[in-house]
């Protein structure tokens, strides 16, 4: 009998081999990117170009290194891996295909992920990285270096960093993140309401991250809501030194708890790695040895904390920002929608009494106090000086 039914369009090829891709059509590896077409664009006219470039054809569009940029939470990371795991997938980032897979995963044999969790990157980890970075793909593609908050390397390890850029290997390619209502469509299809969605999507200010524990976890959501509690609390001085604490420890709560979410795996792998709880010869020897390696372990635990509390506090001073934002975008009479959801009564209440010159300095306090602490400024003096700016007249 004959087939009556019309054939749909052909699976996309292989941009390299010419293979069809399992599974279809789609956005793939970029379905994540929410809001970001032309980025997206950009980055698919890239991998086609790399793919190109393998097939010996002359192509432009792609090179060897790429900076992608936009403050923290802006989904540059997002993106890097995107396009990483387009480069590296042979049907340019179809999503499903086991590349894809891997590289979601951060297990990709080509793939060199670096997430620094301290307060900065050292030249010697920067050199070995160069060295690992130099070698042939196990894949036959490219080797991918995605180097998340590349802004914390040292002077010497970005002079590192900056060499072998500027001397690539011939198939290393350097993906580097620097410190921006489609958010809501991305937590609606991981199953959030689409009302809580949005609203989180707005607090956030594009942070999908960010968005995704607002709208998940109760205690973000009420730490988020103290915060921007403290504009109406600011009635004096003494109101103001009350809320620089507050904030400083509620930071080092926030902190304290993913740190030993963290550090506690770590110490136990490493005595488990030692030999502690195992018995035989030589074992007693090998724990005594541990000390060295335990008390590197803590130096770098300690680093990541300072880190965290930083991180923490530096997302209440954002949100404090984004509540001075929505007070001067009412006081201009614009037509935007105000992040600060469940305050907006604190927000107009504000806005009438006092001037748009008044907001842009409150702002511009807490931007200064964000360089502050990226100098290494204490945090309470940091954040008091900031409390008693946003408190005056």
């Amino acid at each position: 009998m004959p087939n009556d039914t019309a054939p749909g369009p052909p699976a996309p090829a292989d941009p390299v081999r010419g293979d069809a891709v399992p599974g279809g059509s789609g956005p793939g590896v970029f379905g994540d990117l929410a809001g970001q077409d032309a980025v997206v664009a950009e980055l698919r006219q890239a991998a086609a170009a790399a793919a190109a470039v393998l097939r010996g054809e002359r192509a432009t569009g792609m090179t060897h290194a790429w900076l992608f940029t936009g403050p923290p939470g802006s989904g540059r990371s997002v993106a890097a891996r995107a396009f990483a795991a387009a480069l590296l997938c042979p049907y340019g980032g179809c999503g499903r295909c086991p590349s894809c897979h891997q590289v979601r995963a951060g297990t990709h044999a080509d793939l060199l992920l670096v997430r620094p969790d301290g307060l900065s990157y050292g030249v010697r980890q920067t050199r070995n990285l160069v060295l690992r970075a130099a070698g042939a793909p196990s894949g036959g593609r490219w080797q991918v270096v995605v180097f998340e908050d590349a802004d914390r390397a040292t002077e010497q390890a970005a002079n590192a960093l900056l060499k072998a850029i500027e001397e690539p290997a011939p198939r290393t390619v350097w993906l580097l993140c620097a410190p921006s209502a489609a958010v809501a469509e991305v937590l609606a299809r991981d199953g959030v309401d689409p009302e809580r969605a949005l609203a989180a999507a707005r607090a956030a200010q594009g942070h999908i991250g960010r968005a995704r524990r607002l709208a998940t976890d109760p205690e973000a959501a009420h730490r988020r809501d103290e915060v921007l509690a403290v504009p109406a609390r600011l009635t004096g001085i003494g109101p103001a030194f009350a809320a620089a604490a507050a904030l400083v420890k509620a930071a080092e709560t926030e902190a304290a708890a993913i740190t030993e979410e963290l550090d506690t795996p770590e110490r136990e792998a490493l005595r488990r790695a030692f030999g502690e709880g195992s018995t035989g010869k030589g074992v007693a020897k090998a724990i005594r040895g541990s000390a060295g390696a335990m008390r590197e372990l803590e130096d770098r635990q300690k680093s990541r904390a300072t880190r965290l509390k930083r991180d923490a506090l530096d997302r209440a001073l954002l949100d404090l920002a984004a509540f001075y934002r929505d007070v001067l975008a009412v006081q201009v009479g614009a037509e935007v929608e105000l992040a600060s959801s469940g305050h907006e009564r604190d927000v107009h209440r504000l806005a009438g009494s006092s001037r748009p010159e008044d907001t842009v300095r409150r702002i511009q306090a807490i931007m200064a106090c964000r360089e502050r602490l990226e100098l290494s400024v204490a945090p309470l003096l940091a954040v008091e000086e900031m409390t008693l700016a946003l408190a005056a007249s």
